[in-house]
């Protein structure tokens, strides 16, 4: 038995499932493993070495962050290593090191560790690092593209020319968006496997469906009555990977089922009218991070009572709540429990 008095605060709900955070963690790696492996194949060891830069960037950044500010060092819970490989994932193989060690930084430290760590943070740490390179360094990130069909480096992206115009997918197209033998972000190319994990996922529970298809719905449906090929937007881009591995993230999304529809809707609405109006041909990591924002809100908004149900707390019956006399452990006086209730 420790000698010290120890009080844990959390906020509810404070219900577990028997799962760890390192078994959770573990979970969404073994998911991630076949675009770490089919991105390695398609861009060759430029792709394995951001994977490896950023997964140890995060690793190390974390473990640093957490000695040199005296807290309990939790880098084993594999948090870390999900972050680096999704900020690997969602950018070009093409993107100087140094710079991903930056948005390792930028995620670990900055965007989960300030904000307390792991549960803590308000926006999702990968996007976060992933929103800083691109804002800092836009030639890096969204002008150098690697097509591992040509293996040449083009400035131009299938979702570029889409919103200028006079583009328009055919059934090869359509396959190779499917299979994944086209240019992009190191994760993002091949939606076959993204769908693959995305079911892996969500059978054991890991995650939950609703956000994930409120979002890809809605921007497809949005981009269907626009006039826009609904396939096509669900195909390119990071509509699924961002839909699969960022809007369900547990510490930046609502709680609730009602609260992750709405946050799935918000999430495709916004991507929808960044792609179609605004000023970037993607808009699936800024619609996230402001969601991300949003989050706090709905789980007010759509806030769920843990107990009795609405019809089983009519159905019991009305209970006194008696006092007792701590000291003895006894209940006190019926007269002063009258009192009590007047």
């Amino acid at each position: 038995m420790s000698s010290e008095n120890n009080l844990f605060l959390s906020s509810s709900p404070h219900f577990t499932a028997g799962l760890s955070t390192q078994k959770i963690m573990a979970a969404v790696l073994l998911a991630l493993l076949p675009e770490c492996i089919y991105g390695v194949i398609i861009f060759g060891w430029h792709a394995l070495a951001e994977i490896a830069v950023s997964v140890v960037s995060c690793f190390v950044f974390e473990l640093l962050f957490q000695k040199i500010t005296r807290q309990k060092v939790v880098v084993a819970n594999l948090s870390c290593c999900v972050t680096g490989v999704l900020l690997a994932l969602v950018i070009p193989s093409t993107t100087p090191l140094w710079m991903t060690c930056l948005g390792a930084f930028i995620a670990v430290v900055i965007a989960k560790g300030l904000f307390g760590g792991i549960g803590s943070n308000v926006f999702n740490p990968a996007l976060t690092g992933r929103a800083f390179m691109f804002i800092s360094f836009p030639a890096a990130l969204g002008a150098s593209w690697l097509n591992p069909a040509t293996d040449a480096v083009s400035s131009a992206t299938v979702l570029s020319q889409v919103k200028a115009g006079g583009f328009a997918a055919d059934g090869d197209m359509y396959l190779q968006y499917f299979l994944g033998n086209t240019a992009g972000c190191i994760g993002e190319t091949s939606a076959l496997l993204i769908l693959l994990s995305f079911a892996f996922l969500a059978f054991t529970k890991i995650i939950d469906w609703r956000a994930p298809a409120a979002m890809v719905a809605t921007a497809a449906l949005l981009t269907f009555v626009s006039g826009g090929d609904a396939l096509f937007a669900v195909l390119s881009g990071g509509l699924l990977f961002g839909s699969v591995f960022m809007v369900t993230d547990y510490a930046t999304a609502p709680v609730t089922k009602k609260g992750r529809l709405v946050f799935g809707f918000g999430c495709g609405l916004i991507t929808f009218l960044i792609r179609k109006f605004g000023g970037y041909p993607e808009g699936v990591m800024f619609s996230i991070l402001i969601m991300n924002a949003v989050a706090p809100f709905l789980n007010n908004l759509a806030a769920r009572k843990y107990g009795y149900g609405k019809k089983a707390a009519r159905r019991q019956p009305r209970k006194i709540i008696q006092e007792f006399d701590v000291a003895n452990a006894v209940p006190l006086s019926n007269e002063k429990n009258t009192e009590a209730e007047k």
